[in-house]
């Protein structure tokens, strides 16, 4: 079996991935290769902070490896939070940004966002990008206990709940990450074709 590493620390992400090229790829993380090393994420997109996750792992370990990077892009704000998504009031704080982002679009009429990620590949020495887009809208005011980030006031279009009243499980089929990682999965299962 092939083996594959997802440049992240999240236990859960690896054994989601684990199971869908469960029989085709063993995937690691980077604590299962030993990889302590707080990998810069200095780019200015996130195309490019992918590629210097995966291309850190690549070169440094000598395995083949994939990672992600995402974050909401909002229409009114120019696009911010953007790569900065997860840092946007200054902090790594869930409740500071949404309410940054809140206080932001105070008084505006277009609420329209969208989450984006990016999934950057070095198979082989060869690089691959694969993205999700999902396209929404930013509510007034959270609702949901579920998911983390924006999701308690980014609501998709086409749906009445935020992503963070509705379960993982409906998240995750139509989810930007879920989108993106469709297609890396397509790609990887072509590959041992």
């Amino acid at each position: 079996m092939k083996k594959l590493v997802f440049a992240t620390n999240n236990q859960y992400k690896t054994a989601e991935v684990s199971t869908l090229l469960s029989g085709q790829f063993e995937v690691f993380n980077l604590n299962d290769i030993g990889c302590t090393v707080d990998i810069p994420e200095t780019a200015d997109t996130f195309a490019g902070n992918a590629e210097m996750k995966s291309g850190f792992v690549a070169e440094n370990f000598h395995m083949d490896c994939f990672a992600d990077d995402s974050g909401l892009e909002v229409d009114a704000l120019n696009k911010e939070p953007g790569i900065y998504s997860a840092r946007y009031s200054g902090e790594r704080n869930d409740q500071l940004n949404l309410e940054l982002v809140l206080k932001k679009l105070e008084g505006l009429e277009n609420r329209k966002a969208q989450f984006r990620t990016v999934i950057s590949l070095v198979q082989h020495g060869e690089k691959h990008l694969f993205e999700g887009i999902v396209r929404g809208t930013i509510r007034e005011t959270p609702t949901g206990g579920n998911g983390f980030g924006y999701d308690p006031v980014f609501q998709p279009d086409g749906y009445q709940q935020t992503f963070a009243e509705m379960t993982m499980e409906q998240k995750n089929k139509i989810s930007h990450r879920a989108i993106a990682m469709r297609k890396l999965i397509d790609f990887l299962k072509e590959s041992v074709r």
